[in-house]
């Protein structure tokens, strides 16, 4: 059987834990504390599911792609539509989740990183919906990438303040966010967005994410009378990915293939594909498989993708990989572009262009698949943030 919770240190096998200042120990610990006792108290989690369902739009449809299926001639293909939820991403599951946790602690205020701005914008919805002050870091680049995103947490009430060292990205965003929380952890909760740093988070935020591997087991048993042998995901950090892949670890016979983002190339400093190209080492409060040179610095990394840029990833995908339970592979800019355009013009569907990556891999696989092959693919948010992105990449289709 394989562990699916970490050990009383956050530990997933060698991965996870908590490498953080000394003055972050205690807030760490309050928050485990914390979600330990909600874990178990069912006012929690019948309010959780009360704004899961009337709030954000769960659950969320198991749609065939019947189209896209045909014209491949190969396996079955559903999408798991996490882009019809309330702001556009899966990202609203643990935001919702965290402000709970954050009323319990009495903190008022509101801290997160955004890279392609769809955790952004779900932390500053929660934080209008429960009146708590938001303030999120973001890379400047990837706010010039998601100019609308930034906006619309604007709009919501939240300060956006950009960060301009290093790649101006999303691990710059990150290391800004937690020299915040080190000089207000008396009021501050840090609101991370995906199952990475330090524990509690990755396995916080894997809980907060599982209902969407929960709905999809079900739901596929109603339409097919059995399980998918094939659940497909993008990873940047894996907060949808280990969401989706969670509820199906135990069962052997479901395959478990995650998405990096590939870039421009192999060459460290063109791609963001940890596990083709990185190694394991400490970054941002957890042990994981990180991209890094020679002499252990932190490389610069690349994606289309503003969610797929980071340079490590969460301690759980690490685990699942080394005991090789879960595949993970990695997709080009390029064939991200193609599959949003195709699954675009087969289904209707603009994708994130994060969840695009998770597209062209099923588009990759499904020719050479038995046609009662059932492949699910985790539709991590929809595209509208990436309009901009599509244009300067697309620009046979933006002429006057």
């Amino acid at each position: 059987m394989i562990a699916t919770q970490p050990d009383a240190g956050g530990h997933f096998g060698q991965y996870g834990g908590r490498y953080v200042p000394e003055v972050l120990m205690s807030p760490l610990e309050e928050l485990e504390n914390v979600y330990a006792e909600a874990r178990i108290d069912p006012k929690f989690h019948e309010e959780l599911k009360l704004l899961q369902t009337t709030y954000a739009g769960r659950p969320t449809p198991l749609y065939f792609a019947r189209r896209l299926s045909e014209e491949l001639g190969g396996a079955k293909i559903y999408l798991k539509r996490e882009d019809l939820l309330h702001t556009g991403a899966h990202k609203i599951n643990n935001c919702l989740g965290q402000a709970l946790l954050a009323r319990r602690m009495g903190k008022k205020r509101i801290i997160a990183e955004t890279g392609a701005g769809q955790h952004g914008v779900a932390s500053a919805t929660v934080c209008a919906l429960f009146g708590l002050d938001c303030t999120v870091y973001m890379g400047e680049e990837d706010m010039r990438r998601q100019r609308l995103n930034v906006f619309r947490m604007r709009l919501l009430g939240a300060k956006v303040i950009p960060v301009t060292t290093g790649s101006r990205t999303l691990k710059d965003a990150i290391s800004e966010a937690m020299r915040d929380w080190v000089t207000n952890v008396s009021n501050t909760h840090y609101l991370l967005g995906s199952a990475l740093g330090a524990h509690p988070y990755p396995m916080m935020v894997r809980d907060f994410h599982r209902v969407i591997g929960i709905e999809a087991r079900e739901q596929i048993q109603v339409v097919e009378g059995r399980l998918p042998d094939t659940v497909i995901a993008c990873v940047g950090g894996g907060s949808n990915a280990i969401g989706i892949f969670h509820p199906f670890i135990e069962d052997d016979e479901v395959a478990l293939v995650g998405v990096e983002a590939g870039g421009k190339g192999e060459k460290l400093g063109l791609h963001a594909a940890r596990f083709a190209g990185g190694s394991p080492g400490v970054l941002q409060g957890t042990r994981s498989y990180l991209l890094q040179d020679e002499d252990g610095q932190i490389a610069l990394t690349h994606s289309v993708s503003a969610g797929l840029d980071y340079a490590s990833v969460g301690p759980e995908h690490a685990l699942l990989h080394d005991i090789k339970r879960a595949e993970y592979c990695s997709c080009s800019d390029a064939d991200a572009m193609k599959a949003a355009v195709r699954l675009s013009r087969t289904e209707g569907i603009i994708p994130a262009l994060e969840s695009a990556h998770a597209v062209w891999e099923a588009i990759r696989r499904a020719p050479g698949l038995a046609k009662n092959h059932l492949l699910v693919v985790n539709l991590s948010g929809r595209g509208d943030k990436d309009i901009d992105i599509y244009r300067e990449n697309l620009p046979e289709m933006d002429e006057a």
